[in-house]
């Protein structure tokens, strides 16, 4: 499954990732990480302190990436309205939802500050980070300027994470582009 060049650790942090976002952190078993890493017993101890240390690595790993990704389109050419639309547009396996997001429905993240703190950091991240667009939007006059940019960075957050709900409940991801469409359309430029 991983490349031989990748090391032990790799190998556990990126199972672990996979696993928190199939199974969640209590379905997630050091048995099965190690399994799914290809690695010897004791390996995970050997790295990490243990599957609370190892599941923080994971979920700092999950929330860089998602940064890194969510910037490679916001960060682009283009007006903010249409780098919001393009991260709203962008490629995702909306069936499977947001590995981020999909942590905020696991008590057990949740309840510890710790394995919590990157996720809000991520999600604290990109509402301020679409809140610059909107507010660059609005100096270019391409926002109406009664808009906050921090309500409707919110909604574009809210907007995708409550279309993968609606994608995941219904089987389709053209619930999340329903949402998408409607959120771009109540967004669309000024005259």
């Amino acid at each position: 499954m991983y490349s031989g060049s990748m090391s032990t650790s790799d190998r556990l942090i990126e199972s672990t990732r996979e696993l928190l976002w199939e199974r969640g952190y209590v379905g997630t078993s050091p048995k099965a990480i190690l399994e799914h890493a290809g690695a010897g017993q004791g390996s995970m101890y050997h790295h990490f302190r243990g599957k609370p240390d190892l599941a923080l690595a994971a979920i700092r790993r999950t929330a860089e990436e998602m940064r890194a990704a969510a910037e490679g389109v916001l960060g682009s050419p283009g007006s903010p309205y249409e780098r919001i639309e393009a991260y709203l547009r962008r490629e995702r396996d909306v069936l499977r939802g947001c590995p981020v997001g999909r942590l905020t429905m696991d008590p057990d993240v949740i309840a510890s500050d710790e394995l919590r703190a990157p996720v809000d950091e991520t999600l604290a991240w990109l509402r301020g980070r679409l809140a610059a667009l909107v507010e660059e939007g609005k100096e270019q006059g391409q926002f109406a300027p009664a808009l906050d940019s921090g309500e409707i960075a919110s909604a574009i957050l809210a907007t995708v994470q409550g279309g993968y709900v609606l994608a995941r409940a219904s089987g389709s991801p053209a619930a999340f582009d329903t949402a998408v469409r409607g959120l771009l359309a109540l967004l669309a430029p000024l005259g």
